[in-house]
């Protein structure tokens, strides 16, 4: 192994705790790494009892038995390792918790379709999910994150397919799956995540302007009661298929994703 290191000595920072983070997170932890994750202030995350980010807000969060919390200090971190949980702080630029650890290996999995500020030389290996990574440049290695036939796949030169802005296919629907604000105002739940919901039904409010399913299904995600959002903001998630079980499950797409990060991981320190 290039560091010279046992895989559960290699410390690896998460930047970003939404729904893919997390997938990679939880597979990350269940193959032995130490892990921490930063976060913003206000996470806006849908699919929320599959996000760590939840952390933010609550305290701590389990997802699929492994457990999250929130630390005020990097100074923290090693303590919660200690105790098994994954360490989060509220760190945007992960600068402070990065200049800490100087970590083994850096995952940006913000996934805000752009770079915000990861650099190669952040760690001995670098990940970027998605695009606005380029392998060799940006990253020493980027991960496909469209739905398709290469999901998951490691780039080693170049970088991820561009951003369609269409959602992936779930059970025959791509856009009209998701819920989506016309206003900007204070989001206000009438559902709850696991609820069933009919097409042409109200789900939540901004203000007083109604949020309505154009499909019908169970709501696999659904944003915050009381947030602050803008017009357009992907404010919930239904999932056509109806399976109650998959809103409190990782998805699919982030088990695939959350691969090829192991895999480039133990491609890059087994050479």
């Amino acid at each position: 192994m290039r560091s010279g290191k046992k895989i559960s000595e290699l410390v690896v920072l998460i930047r970003g705790a939404g729904e893919m983070a997390s997938g990679v997170a939880h597979r990350l932890y269940q193959s032995h790494f130490t892990l921490c994750m930063t976060e913003v202030s206000h996470p806006l995350a849908v699919r929320r009892e599959v996000s760590f980010c939840e952390a933010v807000y609550e305290g701590e969060k389990k997802v699929e038995g492994v457990r999250a919390m929130l630390i005020s200090s990097p100074k923290e971190i090693e303590s919660g390792w200690k105790k098994g949980f994954i360490p989060i702080l509220v760190d945007p630029e992960a600068k402070l918790t990065k200049d800490f650890l100087k970590p083994d290996i850096l995952i940006d999995a913000i996934m805000a379709k752009k770079n915000l500020g990861t650099r190669i030389d952040d760690a001995p290996l670098v990940i970027g999910l998605g695009p606005g990574f380029i392998a060799g440049k940006d990253a020493h290695i980027v991960i496909e994150t469209n739905r398709g036939h290469h999901l998951g796949k490691m780039i080693l030169k170049g970088e991820a397919e561009p951003d369609t802005g269409i959602p992936g296919e779930v059970g025959g629907y791509t856009a009209e799956r998701l819920l989506r604000t016309m206003k900007k105002g204070i989001f206000h739940s009438h559902k709850s995540i696991g609820d069933k919901v009919t097409k042409g039904s109200v789900v939540a409010v901004v203000d007083d302007y109604p949020v309505i399913a154009q499909v019908s299904g169970v709501l696999r995600g659904l944003l915050r009661e009381g947030i602050e959002v803008k017009k357009g903001t992907k404010v919930g998630d239904i999932d056509p298929r109806g399976k109650q079980e998959a809103c409190f499950t990782i998805s699919e797409k982030a088990r695939a994703i959350g691969g090829g990060v192991l895999e480039a991981i133990l491609y890059w320190f087994n050479k």
